[in-house]
């Protein structure tokens, strides 16, 4: 069964890209003792999530960061280097671009998207949560290839509540 409310998020290794190349950052690292605001995409640099998901999240981080988030995290199956360009493309520079190349948190959470057909694998299906200390208190998930839930503006009204 998928992730949801009141479930810890699961302990992954995932990779973010430091000074020397990519790093490994655990779930623990990014959740722990923190209030988190994570939004999983399908793939950077791709239509809805260049032109819509993150450009949300890019302009609402002051507002988000104001409601008490320490980290807002993007995450998607692409590795740090994809993520990491992606990021400096649009400006994301108060965003933790954190790549999943293997989907393995997408499978630790059960939210993985068939994108075989689109010649895209397994991929990540499109999502937000809010997470205290590892534990999700808010879960918006997206329903096929929708956007209507995860949006930065439906995370500040949770936030705002």
């Amino acid at each position: 069964m998928a992730i949801q409310v009141g479930d810890a998020i699961p302990e992954v290794t995932l990779k973010v890209m430091g000074a020397k190349g990519p790093e490994d950052i655990t779930t623990s690292e990014i959740f722990g003792g923190k209030k988190v605001v994570l939004f999983a995409v399908p793939g950077a640099f791709t239509p809805t999530c260049s032109a819509a998901h993150l450009p949300g999240y890019v302009a609402a981080a002051d507002k988000i960061k104001d409601k008490g988030v320490d980290t807002i995290v993007c995450v998607s199956v692409n590795d740090a280097f994809v993520m990491d360009a992606w990021g400096k493309a649009q400006n994301a520079d108060e965003i933790l671009m954190v790549g999943d190349g293997n989907g393995d948190f997408s499978r630790a959470m059960e939210l993985v998207l068939d994108g075989s057909g689109f010649g895209l694998g397994s991929r990540s299906s499109r999502y937000s949560l809010i997470a205290d200390d590892g534990k999700i208190s808010v879960l918006n998930l997206e329903q096929g290839g929708a956007f209507e839930v995860s949006s930065a503006e439906q995370i500040l009204e949770s936030l705002s509540s």
